[in-house]
């Protein structure tokens, strides 16, 4: 165990001294700065725009980063709809998978255009090669496009006064050709070396130790799964995803794909730093994410390698752990930290069933995307983060006396309701479809693996999955019906918008405003007592909203649960 538990801290030490220079390289992306990767890079990025018609160099206001960025998001919505719902007479299908459903095609073209990939079907046998392959290049859009809007944030404060926000197009496109697709070619390498398939061949027929003959699915995951972890995205190639030991073969590859999906949301905060020359505030930021995190993943850790106290009273060996749902190649340490680390970032992929971990572990998985700001998806983590940084200012000026401003911007009326809109926006979503699928039994008993507690959970896990664009899911669920497949798929959409839409508001108001210089009355954002405030309204706000549906889901699951 002290091994595993090595190993675990290994991962985010190795996750943190990556990123730090990672983001100075973002950083420079976004700044157009000279960059290792110019000359190869550089004539694809014309040649895209000249082929698209876009003048990278026109500057646009915060509306119009945000047109653009909705009208491309539906383009790929309606050609994603079709394709999933005539895959089975497309090419590419070596499998003859059938086509969707209408209501589960709606779910899951939806759900991967937002980043969140909560996926109603097994992948093996849901989607086609060619659906893999749209599917897979939503992943990399869906991420650049978190990463685009969380650029304009950056270039708002880096200007005093401004009423342009830069090109939303250079920083969608700069996202995919010069951090994601260079960083995934890298990942897929290991996994490929790792025995991850890369492959369009379909299943192959293998003789199994009992000498059966099963057919076992491939694919080009390696790809796939690199994507999937490096832009949070999430997505299993296969319907245990991380699981799989074709996703994720050895306990390198299990590391691999935990650096992965910490990298870039750990970098973006650096990157802030860096782009704005407030290298401190980004420090603050990373320390206030980092201590929340570690508060999550501690006894998430501990408490899944203690063991299953109902396991220990049958008289079976439990100093593995508690390892119901889990890996014995991963072990039951890994599997907790990744619990978190999954659910914290928005990646929502999983090494581990989280329906089988303890009870007080799934609360803290639930915790992780009700708080959705402790490093969160690769670009919109920091915007949900400055949401709470909003409310601090404003509450910090109230106690002191003085007009809240943050950067030398004033912070008023409009913004505030704005922040106070989209806080609340996120328990909105998640208690309100909880309610409505506990107030219709008929629609959702027969799906719950569970009754009582836990199956209250299960339903509270699925919409807290889908606000926060996680993905991950109480797998014990029988989601594929119409009900869970429209209701989450229009949970997906408000869940991921608006809170897009309500922090790149808040910049192009703050960004146009006169610029007041920093003085020794102005309120220090940078400071351990500003992140302290910042720590404080993230932990009231999750409590006072959450607290209630969490006792009558994993916490009265804990108490009925028989100790030793």
């Amino acid at each position: 165990m002290n091994s595993e538990i090595f190993g675990v801290i290994v991962q985010f030490l190795v996750a943190i001294a990556l990123s730090i220079p990672l983001g100075n390289y973002i950083a420079r992306v976004y700044l157009n700065k000279p960059t290792f990767l110019d000359r190869l890079i550089s004539p694809i990025e014309k040649l895209l725009f000249k082929i698209s018609g876009i003048n990278s160099e026109e500057q646009m206001n915060w509306k119009q980063h945000l047109s653009a960025l909705l009208t491309i998001n539906l383009i790929w919505f309606i050609i994603g709809f079709i394709l999933l719902m005539t895959q089975g007479l497309l090419p590419f299908n070596p499998d003859k998978n059938p086509s969707m459903s209408p209501d589960l095609a709606f779910n899951t073209i939806i759900s991967f255009v937002v980043n969140c990939n909560l996926q109603h079907y097994s992948g093996e046998t849901g989607v086609s090669y060619l659906a893999q392959l749209w599917l897979m290049f939503l992943q990399f859009v869906s991420a650049a496009t978190g990463m685009a809007a969380a650029v304009t944030l950056f270039e708002a404060f880096r200007q005093k006064t401004t009423t342009t926000l830069g090109n939303f197009y250079t920083y969608f496109i700069k996202s995919i050709t010069r951090i994601l697709l260079p960083l995934c070619v890298i990942v897929s390498s290991i996994l490929i070396f790792q025995g991850t398939p890369m492959t369009f061949e379909g299943k192959e027929e293998m003789m199994t130790l009992e000498g059966n003959k099963v057919e076992v699915s491939r694919g080009p995951a390696a790809a796939f799964i690199a994507i999937k972890h490096l832009g949070t995205n999430g997505g299993g190639f296969f319907g245990t995803n991380s699981a799989h030991p074709f996703e994720n073969p050895t306990y390198i590859s299990n590391m691999t794909e935990m650096i992965a999906q910490m990298l870039i949301p750990l970098a973006m905060l650096f990157a802030f730093g860096v782009y704005t020359n407030r290298r401190k505030f980004a420090w603050m930021m990373f320390s206030v994410m980092t201590v929340g995190f570690l508060c999550l993943t501690i006894p998430n850790v501990y408490m899944e390698s203690q063991g299953n106290p109902m396991i220990e009273r049958l008289g079976i060996d439990n100093s593995l752990g508690a390892m119901e749902g889990k890996e014995v190649r991963i072990g039951s340490a890994a599997s907790g930290f990744w619990s978190i680390a999954t659910t914290v970032i928005s990646t929502g992929s999983v090494n581990s069933m989280h329906d089988s971990t303890m009870p007080l572990s799934g609360m803290n998985e639930l915790l992780a995307m009700m708080i959705n700001s402790v490093y969160g998806g690769v670009g919109v983590g920091i915007l949900n983060f400055f949401v709470f940084v909003i409310l601090a200012v404003f509450i910090s000026g109230l106690m002191v006396g003085r007009t809240p401003e943050i950067f030398g911007k004033k912070i008023e009326a409009k913004e505030m309701k704005i922040a106070m809109m989209i806080t609340l926006l996120h328990p909105f979503l998640i208690l309100v479809g909880t309610a409505l699928a506990a107030g219709i039994p008929s629609e959702t008993l027969s799906t719950l693996n569970n009754s009582s507690y836990h199956g209250f959970s299960e339903m509270l896990y699925e919409f807290t999955s889908s606000a926060a664009n996680n993905g991950s899911g109480f797998e014990g669920l029988g989601d594929n019906t119409p009900f869970w497949n429209i209701a989450t798929g229009f949970v997906l959409i408000l869940g991921r918008f608006l809170p897009i839409i309500g922090p790149v508001a808040i910049a192009g108001l703050l960004a146009k405003k006169h610029f007041v210089p920093e003085g020794s009355g102005t309120l220090a954002t940078d400071t351990a007592t500003f992140g302290s405030i910042v720590f404080a309204i993230i932990l009231i706000v999750a409590a006072l909203a959450f607290f209630p549906a969490l006792t009558l889901g994993p916490i009265a699951d804990y108490f009925s649960t028989p100790k030793f």
